[in-house]
């Protein structure tokens, strides 16, 4: 599945790191372009995990329109060939009534699947699927995803051993096609004179970010993250396990389900933060259509949305 390139060209790209300061910065982008942000999180997609996701929140929401924040619900899967066919139509419609659709948010494979397309894959073997669960659970998650790196270790590299269904996922596409992942999902970026011109990522010092991280944390669990994972955790039909593995809330369903102290939960929130946003800079550094914009992290929104503006502005945009 590719994009459209002419529709691409009409899009603006904002990613960075969690907590970096994206939000803030694409709402005061958004007033100056006329736009609309269309969230690039794949975690935010699910309705009633606010706090651990740091949706924008509703008086954000009313000064620019979002789009794909509570799609779905938490026992729902939501793939990357769902998010790029919504996003599409999404920017489409956006386009057509003369605005412009700002792509904001921190999940480095939406970004790329946007710029270069997506492999859709095979059908599922839900046979091998079962198999591949039962096994995980006899032999736990990093036997299954030492199985996955036997086979295809670029895929292994970057999903986390307790991102199961993934994992399952990787193999099970490596079973049916005899090859391996990674290799399906290379696509190229397009040719540069079809590449959309403002595609920006926030860098920001580790020192700030990391300081960051663990406020925001702090933050959250005061805004009441563990009662907000209580009630996902009452819900019927239960979250699946994509919105059960997400940062925050796995941590917390330890600590409810298995007895972890909460202190030590909260911990491992910050490093697990800290670690994706490790992660998060792999993605966006890689990606040659994705331009680093430093930032020192005591700039205003306003004055890092007129900082993106004349970078665009020099770039030709």
């Amino acid at each position: 599945m590719e994009n459209n390139s002419e529709l691409l060209r009409q899009c603006w790209f904002l990613a960075g790191p969690t907590a970096g300061g994206k939000t803030a910065t694409a709402l005061a982008l958004a007033v100056v372009l006329d736009a609309e942000i269309v969230s690039m999180d794949s975690m935010a997609v699910y309705r009633g995990m606010d706090i651990g996701t740091a949706k924008p929140t509703v008086e954000e929401r009313s000064r620019v329109p979002h789009h794909l924040i509570d799609v779905v619900d938490p026992h729902e899967e939501f793939s990357v060939s769902d998010y790029v066919c919504q996003a599409t139509r999404i920017a489409g419609d956006i386009a057509g009534r003369g605005r412009i659709p700002l792509f904001v948010g921190g999940t480095g494979l939406y970004l790329r699947s946007m710029l270069r397309g997506v492999f859709e894959g095979p059908d599922a073997d839900w046979d091998l699927r079962r198999r591949l669960e039962h096994q995980a659970r006899e032999n736990g998650n990093d036997w299954l995803l030492e199985e996955l790196r036997a086979i295809d270790a670029p895929t292994a590299a970057r999903l986390h051993p307790n991102d199961v269904r993934r994992v399952i996922r990787a193999i099970e596409v490596y079973n049916v096609t005899g090859q391996p992942l990674s290799s399906q999902q290379d696509h190229e970026p397009l040719p540069k004179d079809e590449q959309p011109a403002a595609v920006f990522w926030l860098h920001p010092p580790r020192a700030w970010l990391h300081e960051r991280v663990n406020r925001r944390v702090d933050i959250m669990m005061d805004q009441g993250l563990l009662a907000e994972t209580r009630r996902l955790l009452a819900i019927d039909p239960p979250p699946g396990r994509t919105a059960r593995q997400a940062l925050g809330y796995r941590e917390l369903i330890e600590h409810l389900e298995e007895g972890v102290r909460l202190d030590a939960a909260v911990t491992q929130i910050k490093t697990g933060t800290r670690q994706f946003a490790k992660r998060q800079h792999t993605w966006f550094r890689n990606l040659e259509e994705c331009q680093s914009v430093l930032i020192a992290g005591t700039e205003s929104p306003g004055a890092l949305a007129k900082t993106l503006l004349r970078i665009a502005s020099a770039s030709g945009r």
